[in-house]
């Protein structure tokens, strides 16, 4: 295990330190530094403290794990990989992902999951154990968006205008919907038995990171958007 000492060092350094180690590493003392692992793949990293935007952006795989908050942009396109955050993520998380998973333990800000995509054999996934932001999965292409809201199932689990846009993919929130403002050209509906049979499969590796219940979690109210058109814009250019 190699342990990397971040206090004054940039991301370059932090960078070609990891490219260079031949195991897992261990960054410390994190504190902004941009664009950890980006484009990197095959690497487990463990990072303690905050790193900066756009950490693990284009990851092409391994691991990255950070024990308390991260900045904007956490994987930003990635195509593969495992992302997890035990704390908070700020704005834009999975811009443009086409592959891999997110897990975070605490709320997003605004804007999770925009431009998200499936690509080929690969279904990106993001699961949020808080609340997120506006802006949700705007343009959603592809892939699956899950919003848990286990700390405060009082409030809201998403803010203003979530799947704006939304032509592909599929969201799970865990909510009865009815407090939450959707576009016209997305269908919300109650989770079906099938929607938890696969909600399942998306859930156990999340709640066995976290130590969390799966059948507790399951037991909730959970609405499933889907986009309802295949070309949801056309009302938009097309004169009726």
């Amino acid at each position: 295990m190699m342990i990397i000492n971040a206090k004054g060092m940039d991301h370059r350094l932090i960078n070609e330190t990891i490219r260079n180690s031949c195991g897992p590493c261990t960054i410390d003392s994190c504190c902004g530094q941009r664009f950890i692992a980006a484009g990197m793949a095959d690497k487990d990293i463990t990072i303690r403290g905050v790193p900066g935007n756009a950490l693990g952006a284009y990851l092409n795989g391994g691991t990255l794990t950070v024990t308390g908050n991260a900045q904007d942009a956490v994987g930003d396109t990635m195509n593969d990989g495992t992302i997890v955050i035990h704390g908070n993520i700020g704005d834009a998380a999975g811009y443009a992902m086409r592959g891999g998973r997110i897990f975070v333990r605490g709320n997003a800000g605004y804007r999770a999951g925009i431009h998200m995509k499936a690509y080929r054999d690969k279904v990106p996934l993001m699961v949020i154990g808080g609340r997120a932001g506006s802006f949700l999965g705007e343009y959603q292409a592809g892939g699956i968006i899950i919003v848990l809201n286990l700390e405060s199932p009082q409030e809201k689990c998403v803010g203003f205008f979530p799947c704006t846009g939304m032509h592909g993919g599929k969201m799970f929130l865990r909510s009865a919907g009815k407090d939450v403002a959707f576009p016209e050209q997305v269908t919300a509906r109650p989770a079906s038995a099938e929607d938890l049979e696969e909600l399942r499969s998306y859930l156990t590796d999340y709640c066995g990171l976290f130590g969390l219940d799966t059948e507790d979690i399951l037991s909730s109210d959970f609405t499933v958007v889907t986009p309802d058109s295949r070309n949801p814009y056309r009302q938009m250019y097309v004169a009726n």
